[in-house]
């Protein structure tokens, strides 16, 4: 997919230009499959070609409003399956997470707002700059960068990368690794659908993010958590427990005890 950036208005010109430069993407370009527009609403992703028209409404990282904003105010803290699933426990200090496949941030934004330092990896550029952007509009709100305390940050970044340098000490070393491989569909929402859709539009079929379970669990001090269909196989085996959901779950490999990570040489 060719994607450009053009600003929405004169105002947002000057950062449509260096956002283009930063991602090396075309500006004001005439023809493109999709354009990434940056103007006072924020940034998000349109479709231009015809063949993307299904598509249908821009993509925008928003974690403060809709369904999920409304799951932070009211969903119920650390008894959600993701705290339970990364180790969340009341009386003991919060992990230190890398979501290793940020997607489009809910997760990484979730648990970072329950307390844990995150840091989300995403390799494409265009849906880092969207997690860029969202994080940054998110941040505006006071009581928001007052909850979060700064703990959430993104990075543009191959998860597998990333991986080996915290095996080889050159990055920091998570107590969790969060995966969250592509699939078909998680769900029956048409939220849910149209984002799959743009993703696989950007990305493909992202095959070998099943690839990470084991650099993951490498890496990891303490286990790593898998986010599956609630239908599908495992991603690996090894699984100490799940945490299931109506069309979700959360695959939990524990580290055994004795395990060497990278903070304890062998």
């Amino acid at each position: 997919m060719k994607v450009g950036v053009r600003a929405g208005d004169e105002a947002h010109a000057a950062a449509a230009a260096a956002l283009a430069r930063r991602l090396g993407l075309p500006l004001n370009e005439p023809v493109v499959d999709a354009e990434l527009i940056l103007d006072a609403s924020g940034l998000s992703l349109h479709s231009r070609a015809a063949e993307l028209a299904e598509l249908g409404a821009p993509l925008q990282v928003d974690f403060l409003g809709g369904r999920f904003g409304y799951r932070l105010q009211h969903g119920g803290g650390r008894g959600q399956r993701l705290a339970r699933a990364v180790g969340l426990r009341k009386g003991a200090p919060p992990p230190a997470v890398l979501d290793a496949t940020a997607g489009m941030g809910r997760d990484a934004f979730l648990l970072a707002w329950l307390g844990c330092p995150v840091i989300g990896l995403e390799r494409d550029p265009v849906v880092y700059a969207l997690l860029e952007d969202g994080l940054r509009r998110a941040l505006e709100a006071p009581a928001t960068a007052e909850r979060l305390g700064g703990r959430l940050r993104f990075v543009f970044a191959d998860a597998a990368d990333w991986l080996a340098d915290c095996r080889a000490g050159a990055a920091a070393t998570p107590d969790v690794v969060l995966l969250d491989p592509m699939h078909p569909d998680r769900g029956k929402s048409a939220l849910v659908k149209r984002e799959m859709r743009w993703f696989r539009a950007l990305v493909g079929d992202d095959a070998d993010s099943g690839d990470l379970l084991a650099p993951a669990l490498a890496a990891a001090r303490r286990r790593v958590v898998v986010k599956r269909p609630l239908h599908a196989a495992p991603l690996g085996p090894d699984l100490s427990f799940s945490a299931r959901g109506r069309s979700t779950r959360f695959d939990v490999h524990l580290k055994a005890p004795g395990t060497p990570s990278p903070a304890d040489p062998a």
